[in-house]
């Protein structure tokens, strides 16, 4: 009976109410004290780590707000980026085997250093910047003189007295920076906003319209029209996306592209056609397509 007794004796102690101390209660008690210590830092450990990343992102953040590449995972696909095959373009404008790495240059954007006349004769004037990488042809000089000459054509987007543009200098306040940019660059630079141009187009991101520099000097293959015709396809289509308007399709065969065409992946039956008032100035409407969703 006495080990009976004595049996039971230690079950109650192992039992027994926290307010008597016994040491059944102390080893639960240590117990529930070493997991809050855990979850404490576990916390602590996540806080600490979300702050890093925050702090990286934007500490990899380059002049005008690029996203330098190898900075960031890129984000969801955006309808601003032309649709672009899965292979990288080579030095004849043909787009080499699939995995190719883009040829890119510097890096680095030399930048026009003056400002310009306004462009356009009515509308809300929008300031811009003009940058080129550095090491290559055109040097920033003759580009900028090439994209003031597209904006100031009323066939483009002041042809519907709604939009002026004004070139500034590098270090004023503007609304949006073109820039030049070697085929491997591009491509870094629009992946890490999130767009994949592999190479072959050019691409917008917020506040940076970002021309290929192949596409530039050698168009694509078949288009149909005059380099300079494909240049000023180049970038009105990409201050289309600055401006709001997403990719439209081919109206119908035998009919002009709109410049939110995708003109750059094929014409669909549509001719070429590198602005958004082809009719101006006799009739200044916009010219459009069915909005792809």
């Amino acid at each position: 009976m006495r080990d009976e007794r004595e049996l039971f004796a230690q079950r109650d102690a192992d039992v027994a109410d926290p307010a008597d101390g016994e040491p059944g209660f102390r080893s639960r008690r240590l117990a529930a004290v070493q997991a809050r210590r855990r979850r404490t830092r576990y916390l602590a450990a996540g806080l600490v780590g979300l702050v890093v990343v925050l702090v990286g992102i934007d500490l990899f953040r380059g002049p005008d707000g690029l996203i330098l590449p190898d900075s960031a995972t890129p984000a969801a696909g955006s309808p601003d980026a032309a649709a672009a095959p899965s292979v990288s373009p080579g030095a004849s404008g043909q787009p080499p085997a699939q995995g190719t790495p883009a040829p890119a240059g510097s890096g680095t954007f030399g930048y026009a250093t003056s400002a310009g006349k306004v462009l356009g004769g009515a509308g809300t004037v929008r300031k811009f910047r003009v940058a080129v990488e550095k090491g290559v042809e055109p040097d920033v000089t003759a580009f900028t003189a090439d994209v003031e000459r597209i904006l100031a054509d009323p066939r483009g987007w002041t042809g519907g007295g709604k939009h002026r543009f004004q070139r500034v200098a590098e270090k004023t306040a503007a609304e949006f920076t073109v820039f030049l940019a070697t085929a491997g660059t591009t491509q870094k630079l629009c992946a890490a906003g999130g767009l994949h141009t592999e190479g072959f187009t050019s691409c917008r991101l917020p506040g940076q319209l970002i021309v290929n520099l192949d596409r530039w000097q050698q168009a694509v293959p078949g288009y149909g029209a005059p380099l300079p015709d494909y240049q000023a396809f180049a970038l009105n289509h990409e201050l289309g996306h600055q401006l709001g308007y997403g990719h439209e399709a081919c109206p119908e065969p035998g009919k002009l592209a709109p410049v939110m065409q995708q003109q750059s992946q094929g014409l669909k039956d549509c001719t070429a056609n590198a602005w958004p008032h082809p009719a101006a100035p006799q009739d200044t409407a916009l010219y459009r397509g069915p909005v792809i969703p």
